[in-house]
């Protein structure tokens, strides 16, 4: 699968929330989603999934938690099992992936 990063943010610039996501995977308990968010997007504070990571694959980005974890592109954060949120200090674009519990 090709992921067209150039495409994908001007979609995101574009929505009124300033984010897109495309599921690219959803095999039984994984989930992996590309997700693009316009500089200045956040999402909001939400409790992580059992496993989950991102992995920036251009921009950069912050995951808001117990402590602040800047990422910029080729970084891979893993998500702590605690609330948090993610705000795009610019333009970025990202692969989440998770485990959801319930379809396991």
């Amino acid at each position: 699968m090709m992921i067209d990063i150039e495409d994908l943010l001007t979609r995101a610039r574009a929505a009124k929330n300033g984010r897109l996501a495309e599921a690219v995977v959803h095999d039984g308990p994984l989930r992996q989603t590309v997700v693009a968010l316009a500089a200045g997007t956040e999402l909001a504070p939400h409790n992580a999934p059992i496993a989950a990571s991102i992995l920036v694959l251009a921009g950069s980005l912050e995951v808001v938690g117990s402590e602040l974890l800047p990422a910029s592109a080729v970084e891979l954060v893993s998500l702590a099992h605690e609330r948090h949120g993610v705000r795009a200090s610019e333009d970025c674009v990202f692969l989440l992936t998770t485990v959801a519990r319930d379809s396991m």
